[in-house]
């Protein structure tokens, strides 16, 4: 169910703080592109989630990492 994806998208990134799309949609059996939408859900919602392009880019949970 998209809850439960969404909140262990949460509870993954609580614990590793860091992470990618490509990572999340292979732990949770999805598309990327279902994993950008469950982001997207849960920023609308509130939850503190940042979304980096590039080499070093990810999405990252409570503040922006260094």
């Amino acid at each position: 169910m998209k809850i439960d994806r969404q909140m262990g998208i949460i509870s993954h990134l609580v614990n590793k703080r860091k992470t990618t799309a490509k990572e999340l949609s292979e732990l949770f059996k999805v598309s990327t592109r279902t994993i950008m939408r469950d982001i997207d859900d849960l920023s609308l919602a509130g939850i503190p989630l940042y979304v980096m392009k590039g080499k070093n880019g990810g999405i990252s949970y409570g503040r922006l990492p260094k």
